[in-house]
């Protein structure tokens, strides 16, 4: 069972335990395509629209008579190759998103956790909390971490931190997430992970067996 450094800006630092089939499962990068672009296409509006020569104005009537004139025979100035007709087989508002089984999304997720921990881009820590929403606060306990904005970080909190949320929304390279809305695509744009011991705990008992083991190094 691998082990991760507990960092602390508080106090001494210890060692967490971490689940092997969460943070050693194997990288499978056919996973993180499927569900990155499952991901991408549910966040589509799908709000494109055209109208068809059904749903465009005027062409009431025929432009001319139907033979003798030498042209070809027309029957609506609204058919597809006028200026300004309707447009043939044209996008109409839909949902983009696709389903994945379960088992594939979770797969996937435990797949980048792991990629990140493999990469010594995971960090974890005891606690985050600010005793003020600031971005200088943030900033400064991220300094004590040793991120330094280097690369982009996405801190996963366990549950609602309105001070550390607010204080890293002005920072372009620090994303917040709470650990139930933990996912792929956001795990694998970040270059490093940084997560509270609480989220280690719910992201276990969402992912694994639900226990955390703690020593001391």
């Amino acid at each position: 069972m691998a082990t991760q450094e507990l960092l602390s800006v508080t106090g001494k630092p210890g060692r967490v335990e971490l689940a092997p089939e969460i943070f050693e499962a194997p990288v499978k990068k056919h996973l993180f395509h499927a569900e990155v672009r499952r991901q991408l296409a549910k966040r589509q509006r799908g709000t494109h629209s055209t109208k068809n020569r059904a749903a465009v104005s005027g062409g009431g009537s025929k432009p001319w008579r139907q033979k003798g004139t030498g042209r070809a025979r027309q029957g609506s100035t609204r058919a597809p190759q006028w200026a300004g007709g309707g447009a043939v087989f044209g996008p109409v508002p839909r949902s983009h998103a696709h389903e994945l089984p379960k088992k594939v999304r979770r797969a996937a997720l435990r797949s980048a956790l792991s990629l990140r921990c493999k990469e010594g881009a995971l960090l974890a820590v005891d606690t985050l909390a600010l005793d003020e929403p600031k971005t200088r606060k943030i900033l400064e306990r991220l300094a004590q971490l040793g991120l330094d904005g280097s690369a982009s970080v996405l801190i996963v909190v366990a549950g609602p931190d309105p001070a550390v949320e607010r204080a890293a929304r002005n920072l372009r390279w620090v994303s917040v997430l709470r650990a139930e809305g933990l996912n792929t695509y956001d795990v694998l744009r970040h270059r490093r992970l940084l997560l509270t011991r609480d989220a280690l705990e719910a992201i276990h008992a969402r992912l694994g067996d639900g226990s955390l083991a703690e020593g001391q190094s």
